[in-house]
Order: C-alpha cells, then structure tokens, then sequence
C-alpha cells in the first residue's frame, strides 16, 4: 500500500508557488499529454521561450488573467514510492483561513522564499500558522537561486536567518533546499548548478520524510461514526461500530471503555470491509464489534480504561476565525468535536494575535475574518478532547453557524 503524504504550499505572492507545483508535476511526470500541449501552446503564444509550468496549476482562467491564486486547489500526483495530495494556499493575509483549511490535515509544509528577497513578513505568517497548526516537517524551499548566479552565500543567510526565527516555533524538523523552480534545479532532479549543496532534493524529501510516527500512537482514541445493524438472515444480531481511529493501537481482545457512559467491554472484532484486522490504527477507518451489547451511538468514544481523556465543558484554544459575520462575545454556534456535535457559546476572548507581528493584543471584543485569538468556549455537554499538541484529531473542533450550517471557525484545543 502506497503511502500518502499530504503537504502544503505556502508564500508570497509571485514567490514561485505555482511554477514548484507545475514543475513536480511534470518532471515527476504526473501530466497528461494534452495538458502539457495546452501548456507548451499557450506559453509560445504568450512569447516564452520556456514552457510556463504554473499554467498547469493555476487553473482558474479569471485568476491567470488578474495573476493571483485563490481558495484552495487540491492537486494529486504519485511517485512508485508514496501517494501525494498538495493543498496549494493563496498567500495574501486575507486568505489566512484558506492557508489553515489546506494545512489542518497535512503532514508536511513546503515555506517558499525568494532568493532575492529573503524572508518576507508572508514568511512569518505561514511559518507560525504551520506550527500553530502542528505541522510536523517543514521544507524551507528557497527558490529562485538562477537569479542570484546559484550563489552558496544566498542560501546559506536566508537559512540562517530562517533557523534565528524558527527557533520561537513548535517545529521540529525543518530542512532548506535551494532550488530554481523554473529551471527545475533540485526540485525533482539534482542541480550541477549547485554542486556546493550536498543535501537531497525536494522530491527525495517528499518521498522520504518519515510520517508513521506523525499520528499519536500511545492515546487509544475511536470517535463512533455510525452505528451498523445490517438485521441480515446471515447476520440477525451483527452491531458493529464504524469510525476512523483517531489515536493509539486498537485489537481484538482489548479492554476498552465507552464514554460518556462509562460502560466497559472488550474488542471481539476489527474489520475493514470482509477482512479481518489484527490491530487498526491512526487514520484508519474500521468498524468494531464488541463482545457485549451495549447502547452506544453517533458521537460517543471508545478508549482505553487507562488512558481516558477528560470530560470538559469549558474549553481554552485557539481559533481561526473565517466567517464575514465577526466573533463576538456571548454569540453561540455549533460545535463538533470529532463525530460529535454539541452548542456552544464564546465566554471570554482572552487576546487576538496580530499575524505580522506575532504579537498578542489583549482586551479584544471580537475577531475579524482571517483573524486568530485564544478564546474560552462553554460547551451544553461534557466533550472528550486531548490538547491539540498531543492530538491533531481529537484536539480540533469545527464551529458551525446555526442558521446557514456555514462553518465559520476552527479551534484548536490548548
């Protein structure tokens, strides 16, 4: 089973973004032939004498002519070795809460930075949203390095000046390529350019970086997604529970306890589709049964006797703020946590953070679109979280406006 990696792309605008994304497409060759025709003729008509990859990207007709990416695209392309989904995020401070739709689930962060300009204040930005965001592994890729004559001296400050910054950040693996996007230096083949960098290129890193360990394997956590009584002839009694695992090693035979309820069983079966599982694990979505008939439904959790998380009704977290309406105090939404939906109210908003400074501003009445505070939310019933730093699943929660069903924050458990 091919392993799947998904990562994000972030940085200024004009940075190269799009030629990176084009460029590992074609080089890895993950294009079709027409496309890359549609390509080659428009870049001709255009007058390039190069073929303009981040056509290949940039999709949206309106935003070619206008120059700018917005929302997020997902792009999928695959190597022998691994599965990969790129999230590709617009750089500008009002789409903040695109960046952190693209990152919520990646695995890994590429940080673009052009050679001329060094570290820009996007730079910070997305480099704090990647560690808010818990992102495990981050590719520094400085890119443009043909205009600065492939100079070591380049990239060797950019990168000292990015490891001074970073050393603030919950980041703990962070590697610098130095690449020309355009002329497809290191990114998915090795530079004779650049014989002074004797490190990996992007795509050996893509192919490489070691994500088994990114999931939390230690805390048992199995959100129950729906409740399945097939009341077949061949299976009369069959009450199985599907999900996806959202932490620690489940198997047959385990003790297990059922919250809120309290009730214990054991595991008697772990299945995924007709076949049975010996152990299922983070993300992997399965259905269990369990050796005593128990009444459990939608939005309760299995875990293990010793190691439950606590019940909570008062939450501290961070949140992303992406609704035109602002966040007020006292305002009430919905709140799903996991499989789980429960209401919600916002008690307090202890500071808001300002994204180019990274500076806190206390005593804030509300939070603006694409804003980010530390706030307290009271909750109607007890939920089951870990902190978003030991769990990105079971520590996140999607807060959703009544009326329109719109999804207007994201929290991050702290």
């Amino acid at each position: 089973m091919n392993q799947l990696l998904r990562f994000t792309t972030a940085g200024s605008v004009d940075d190269g973004k799009s030629t990176l994304i084009g460029r590992l497409l074609y080089d890895s060759k993950s294009i079709f032939e027409d496309q890359l025709e549609a390509v080659q003729a428009s870049s001709t008509k255009k007058g390039f004498d190069y073929v303009d990859l981040s056509m290949l990207t940039d999709g949206l007709k309106s935003e070619r002519e206008q120059g700018i990416t917005i929302d997020v695209a997902y792009r999928y392309f695959n190597t022998p070795k691994r599965k990969f989904i790129i999230a590709d995020t617009p750089g500008h401070i009002q789409y903040t809460r695109n960046m952190v739709t693209g990152a919520s689930t990646a695995n890994l962060a590429i940080i673009l930075i052009d050679a001329r300009k060094g570290l820009m204040e996007q730079t910070y930005r997305h480099s704090y949203i990647a560690s808010l965001l818990k992102i495990p592994h981050l590719i520094v890729c400085i890119n443009k390095m043909d205009l600065v004559d492939y100079d070591q001296k380049v990239f060797d400050e950019i990168a000292m000046a990015y490891k001074a910054f970073s050393s603030k950040l919950e980041v703990h693996d962070i590697q610098f390529v130095p690449i020309s996007a355009l002329h497809g230096d290191n990114v998915v083949n090795r530079s004779e350019k650049m014989p002074w960098y004797g490190g990996a290129t992007l795509l050996h890193i893509l192919e490489n970086v070691h994500i088994e360990s990114d999931h939390n394997h230690i805390d048992a956590r199995f959100p129950v997604q729906y409740v399945i009584r097939p009341q077949t002839k061949e299976n009369p009694d069959f009450r199985g529970y599907a999900g996806r695992v959202g932490g620690g090693i489940f198997r047959p035979g385990d003790e297990v306890v059922i919250l809120p309820s309290g009730f214990s069983s054991k595991i008697k079966e772990i299945r995924l589709g007709d076949e049975m599982l010996k152990e299922a694990f983070a993300p992997m979505s399965v259905t269990m049964t369990l050796e005593d008939e128990l009444d459990i439904s939608r939005g309760d959790l299995i875990a293990k006797p010793g190691n439950q998380p606590v019940a909570s009704q008062d939450l501290e977290m961070m949140v992303c703020w992406m609704s035109q309406k602002p966040l007020n105090v006292n305002s009430k939404y919905t709140v799903k946590h996991t499989t789980k939906e429960v209401k919600g109210i916002f008690k307090s908003i202890q500071y808001k953070l300002d994204i180019s400074s990274l500076q806190r501003v206390p005593d804030a009445d509300q939070l603006q679109m694409n804003e980010i505070g530390k706030v307290n939310l009271r909750v109607s019933q007890p939920l089951f979280p870990d902190s978003y730093r030991r769990n990105r699943i079971t520590g996140s929660v999607i807060l959703i406006e009544e009326g329109t069903n719109e999804t207007v924050g994201a929290g991050m458990i702290v």
